[in-house]
């Protein structure tokens, strides 16, 4: 993507009231007015609220707002360029249950207050392979507790991707510290059974991994 068309997505962005864009300072330093207050400010009902972390193109999240309008979904990405067709979408397709937030993932917990979280999406993250990276992994046991600290007592995470080795690492990780695996399977699209969220959805990129033949995982557990 060209700068300047980067640089009229953000300017976009900037015109939509689907768009929240805190800055970090306003995030970590003061007390973010939408903390606590999604509902009755943004969405203004009392509907359960779903995450998706890592939101890209904001494709998943849209299409579960119209699956699902009796839920409220917030897309999350620090890329405000990418989630700019989401937005524009939703606002087209006038989709009322469908909002963004540009942040980064590890101060999650500064936009959402204590139980104010009933479920989170977390598609096609980077696995981060390399041992190194581990720190920016999204299923790692830090982003794991800052999960907990905005999600209700019963709320759930849905971990989808077509890295192998992301699926193996979260579910071992999740054995390990004691967490609840409430559904696990590595190919979602070959047994049957599946969850039809899951199924029924699919990105742009997941379509094309779909062409290649290359297994899409799923995992939805609870944080203990």
């Amino acid at each position: 993507m060209g700068s300047k068309n980067k640089l009229k997505r953000f300017k976009e962005n900037e015109t939509f009231s689907n768009v929240f864009q805190p800055t970090r300072d306003e995030l970590v330093n003061t007390n973010f007015n939408l903390k606590g207050n999604w509902r009755t400010g943004v969405f203004k009902n009392n509907h359960p609220i779903v995450l998706e972390l890592g939101c890209g193109k904001g494709e998943y999240s849209v299409a579960l707002a119209k699956k699902y309008p009796n839920k409220n979904f917030i897309g999350i990405d620090i890329k405000g360029a990418r989630f700019w067709r989401g937005a524009k979408t939703a606002i087209e397709e006038k989709i009322p249950n469908v909002a963004f937030l540009r942040t980064q993932i590890e101060l999650i917990h500064y936009a959402f207050a204590e139980n104010e979280v009933d479920e989170i999406w977390i598609t096609f993250p980077d696995p981060q392979i390399k041992y190194k990276r581990t720190k920016h992994r999204m299923t790692n046991l830090e982003f794991l507790k800052r999960y907990k600290q905005i999600l209700k007592p019963e709320g759930v995470v849905n971990l989808k991707t077509d890295s192998e080795f992301m699926h193996g690492y979260t579910l071992g990780l999740l054995h390990g510290a004691g967490h609840e695996v409430l559904y696990a399977n590595h190919n979602v699209y070959k047994q049957e059974g599946s969850p039809e969220e899951v199924t029924s959805i699919q990105t742009f990129y997941e379509s094309q991994y779909l062409e290649q033949n290359k297994p899409i995982t799923y995992i939805r557990f609870k944080i203990n």
